[in-house]
């Protein structure tokens, strides 16, 4: 039968509809071509649509904000495996957002900020519920991580878009291959030194400002796979047209041979060889991919720029220069500005269609979707950390302020070369500045930057004192305090004069006149006596027993001269020999006093002293004898009254200036009694109100003559005076050499530290305190007049940094008035009671005769028994 199968009918009477079907798709595909404008507008309008829909979910994801400062320490310095943890961290952070968020909005922020008030700030923002992330750092104590409230948020925020007169925008982003590496740059030297170094030439007064934001979220897998496929196609392409290359060079290769002569010459006949074609090789994945090979630790980066200035063309100067440090990771890639350059005419992110890109992922933190700027961690450990020890930060005003000449809030610490090369003096707050020690050898300029600011102290209307062992520091600061307004407050008192007319200042250890207790003079006098005789409790126990009473006696007696209206009548310190060997003085003296001496110290004259012989007094006599005989010293410590009285000079802001003679024994002695007087001085101020205590200043030149003879009383002055508001400031040539006492006292308390160049053995107890940051060659290397010092500003440790010392010839020329120098000496020697040597030396010599006289009105029938000797 030829009757069809069912089969065949099937498909007979399908044709018709697949026809029709096929009829109907070319119709459509037809109609498609001739109105290309209609699926075009619907794919253009589902476009802005969903752009739309992801902007305003951005915009809802990014409304929340979480911002922590990050603030190094000055030890920071992690390795590269904490870096990595706390870029992981941070990609991590950056998912940290609503499913429905979407992935240009899940980024983490790295703002780095320079401006006016920090060189280089670093701070992290991200979504709120990032915060739980980040507020841990991987870098330990080594930072310290603030977590700013809303409202301190929100200013940041206004901050960063506060406005400048003129203002540039700019974008870094990968160019070359997409899977080469940017260059690794070790942590030491710090990678972002280039960048500082480009914001170190900011000027604060001209509104510079320099914001750097990284902004950082996981790497998108669709924009992975879509690179990757990519560069497997480009890398297979490369394979494909090599293998052909090689081919057609072969088949040439094959014919030039076959047309050579000696081809010819063997004949045809023999038939050819045959042609090997070479093949594409595999490409090796992981070399063709480079660092998209795999996703750990892959990440897509975003870098934008903004530069701020009021004056027109310094912030695209800026830019420019913080570009140039992004050149520090040109590898195989590198980082480059976006943007067009046509000829001179530059199209990026300031011009039209960029600029509302930029303003908007600035303003909202996001990320560009459409950028492929995928990068390894490994590749921007420079940016994922703030900088380190190995980073060298400018110092803004803000951080070490210019110095302001009479401005009593600052204390003037040297000149700062800035990176322009323009010299700015720099100062620190005056509260804030408790204690100096200036390290160095000698003529290296310790000496004139603490008479430079000594100077300026002065200027502002503060009080100070200057202890000078050579006398040469007087001379050389009188030009630059020979003013008006200054000189009546100078008092000069110097101990080595040139001649017999220069005049001796007046100074009575026991004076009473002033009215301050009798046991803190009485202590005062023991001390500085002991100390300068090298005394304590365990060797030489009976002669500060022996010298205690009699000062006691002395000062008891003072205080009766003062209160009768007899100031002119009082004992000095040299009286002491008498009350010990005269008894006739000694009974008149127990006499008037015994009243106020108490039964202890009354007890002790009536019960001790008649059982001890004359040899016990040697050790406090001889002392006492070796000084009297030296005329300038007895003449200086042998008047009734003095000028020189440094509670006084404290509290109504005086300059003292004290030029000692030397480094003898009769030189310590009486450099130990200025020191206990200092302490007694600035400790007698608590009967003040704090608020009322007046700042005052010590200057103790090569301090080794002082706390070598009174080392406990210089201890206490750097432990103790600072609630008195007097503040020390110590110069040694050598800190070794200083009591241990002293020296850990310095160390400790001091909120200046200052060297200049010296031995590599005396300067390593600075440079170890500043753990080796100069080290010993950077400061042996100084020259004269240059200094590494640390400060202490707001709390926080500043240096050590290299300054400038001041010198007075150059920096205070202005303040010279060398004409009225004479008229200063003067008056500030006449202001401290100053008389010529012989005619001081007369009183002095005649002043037992006037206590005796005095004594006589006060115990009118005294009897006179020199039949016994020296015992009573």
């Amino acid at each position: 039968m030829d009757a069809a199968s069912p089969r065949h009918l099937m498909t007979v009477q399908a044709l018709p509809d697949l026809a029709d079907a096929s009829f109907a798709v070319g119709r459509a595909a037809w109609w498609l071509v001739a109105h290309w404008y209609v699926p075009l507008f619907l794919a253009l309008a589902a476009g802005a649509l969903w752009e739309l829909i992801s902007r305003r979910l951005s915009e809802l994801a990014s409304r929340e904000r979480c911002v922590l400062m990050v603030t190094p320490a000055p030890y920071f310095d992690p390795d590269e495996e904490r870096v990595l943890r706390q870029g992981l961290k941070m990609l991590q952070a950056a998912n940290a957002l609503p499913w429905w968020a979407p992935k240009r909005s899940r980024s983490v922020r790295i703002r780095m900020r320079s401006d006016e008030t920090h060189p280089l700030s670093y701070r992290l923002e991200g979504p709120e519920g990032a915060q739980k992330f980040l507020r841990v750092s991987a870098f330990g104590d080594a930072v310290a991580v603030q977590n700013m409230s809303p409202k301190d948020a929100e200013r940041a925020c206004e901050q960063a878009g506060d406005q400048r007169d003129f203002e540039v925008r700019g974008e870094m982003v990968l160019r070359g291959n997409p899977a080469s590496y940017l260059r690794e740059v070790p942590l030491n030297p710090d990678p972002l030194q280039p960048i500082v170094d480009a914001v170190s030439a900011l000027k604060t007064e001209l509104g510079d400002l320099v914001e750097i934001c990284v902004d950082l979220q996981p790497a998108p897998r669709p924009a992975v796979r879509l690179q990757r496929w990519q560069l497997m196609q480009r890398a297979r392409g490369e394979e494909h047209a090599e293998a052909r290359a090689a081919s057609r060079w072969m088949r040439q290769d094959v014919a030039a041979a076959a047309d050579s002569l000696r081809t010819l010459a063997q004949g045809r006949n023999q038939g050819a060889a045959p042609l090997v074609v070479p093949h594409p090789r595999r490409v090796d994945r992981d070399k063709a991919l480079g660092k998209l090979a795999d996703d750990t630790a892959l990440a897509r980066v975003q870098i934008l720029i903004r530069c701020a200035s009021d004056r027109e063309g310094r912030a695209r100067a800026l830019l420019a220069q913080v570009q140039g440090g992004f050149t520090v990771f040109a590898h195989e890639a590198r980082l480059a500005p976006r943007g067009l350059r046509l000829f001179a005419w530059w199209w990026g992110p300031d011009q039209w269609p960029l600029r509302r890109s930029w303003q908007r992922r600035w303003d909202l933190g996001q990320c560009r979707p459409s950028s492929a700027n995928l990068a390894r961690l490994t590749e921007l450990t420079g940016l994922l950390k703030p900088p380190t020890r190995h980073c060298r930060l400018p110092l803004l005003p803000a951080q070490l302020p210019t110095f302001e000449h009479g401005n009593a809030d600052l204390l003037l610490q040297g000149a700062l070369v800035e990176s322009d090369g323009t010299r700015r003096l720099v100062a620190t707050h005056a509260a804030q500045t408790l204690f100096e020690t200036g390290l160095g050898k000698s003529g290296a300029g310790k000496t004139e930057r603490a008479l430079a600011q000594a100077i300026a102290v002065a200027h502002a209307g503060g009080g100070l004192l200057y202890v000078d062992p050579h006398g040469d520091s007087w001379h050389r600061a009188a030009p630059y305090l020979a003013h008006p307004m200054i000189m009546a407050r100078v008092q000069v008192v110097d101990l080595k004069p040139a001649d017999n007319t220069r005049p001796i200042a007046a100074w009575n250890l026991l004076d009473m006149s002033a009215g301050q207790p009798r046991h803190e003079v009485t202590d005062a006098v023991v001390d500085g006596l002991a100390a300068g005789m090298k005394w304590d409790d365990t060797s030489t126990p009976r002669g500060i027993t022996i010298l205690t009473a009699c000062v006691q006696v002395l000062t008891a007696l003072n205080a009766k001269a003062c209160a009768a209206g007899r100031p002119e009548a009082q004992a000095t310190v040299f009286h002491i020999t008498a009350l010990l060997t005269d008894r006739t003085f000694r009974t008149a003296a127990l006499q008037a006093v015994r009243g106020e001496l108490g039964d202890e110290a009354s007890s002790w004259w009536d019960s001790v002293f008649p059982s001890l012989t004359y040899d016990a007094f040697g050790i406090v006599l001889n002392p006492l004898t070796r000084l009297s005989q030296n005329p300038v010293y007895h003449a200086f410590l042998g008047q009734p009254q003095g000028r020189l009285n440094l509670r006084r000079a404290m509290d109504t802001r005086r300059i003292l200036w004290i030029c000692t003679a030397g480094n003898g024994p009769n030189d310590r002695l009486v450099s130990s009694l200025i020191a206990h007087e200092l302490l007694r001085a600035g400790r007698s101020r608590r009967d003040t109100a704090p608020d009322d205590r007046v700042d005052f200043r010590g200057y103790l030149d090569e301090l080794i003559t002082i706390a070598g003879s009174a080392p406990e009383s210089v201890a206490s002055m750097f432990e103790d005076l600072r609630k008195s508001k007097v503040f020390i400031h110590g110069m040694s040539q050598s800190l070794s050499r200083l009591p241990q006492a002293v020296r850990e006292a310095l160390l400790q308390n001091s909120s200046t530290l200052a060297t200049t160049t010296g031995t590599r053995r005396v300067i390593k107890v600075m440079t170890e305190e500043w753990g080796e940051r100069p080290s010993e060659d950077q400061v042996i290397a100084l020259p004269l007049y240059e200094h590494y010092a640390s400060f202490t500003v707001d709390g926080q440790r500043i240096g050590p940094v290299r300054i400038s010392g001041i010198h007075l010839d150059d920096d205070f020329t202005h303040l010279a008035r060398p004409q009225q120098v004479k008229t200063l000496n003067a008056r500030a020697h006449r202001a401290a009671g100053g008389r010529p040597l012989p005619e001081a030396a007369r009183a002095a010599a005649t002043q037992l005769g006037a206590v005796r006289a005095f004594l006589t009105t006060l115990t009118p029938q005294a009897s006179v028994d020199m039949t016994k000797g020296y015992r009573s």
